[in-house]
């Protein structure tokens, strides 16, 4: 089974476009959105492994240019 994550992502002020496009780029992205509310970008992250989403997260999600933030939400059901 496949483990899942929501990544709740704060963006740079003029950013999210580019950050939007980057996030998609990226490998094991199940979903990226654009959100209205306290954080402007929600990524869905699926890998067959539950230690890959923090690697994706560390070395993936956070080099992107862009990001000020970030809070992983891992599924539990």
């Amino acid at each position: 089974m496949e483990s899942k994550a929501y990544v709740l992502i704060e963006a740079e002020s003029g950013r999210v476009a580019a950050v939007l496009a980057a996030l998609r780029a990226i490998s094991g992205m199940a979903a990226v959105d654009a959100v209205t509310g306290p954080y402007d970008i929600i990524a869905t992250v699926q890998t067959p492994d539950p230690r890959n989403i923090g690697r994706l997260v560390m070395n993936e999600i956070h080099s992107v240019e862009g990001i000020k933030r970030t809070v992983t939400c891992m599924v539990i059901g």
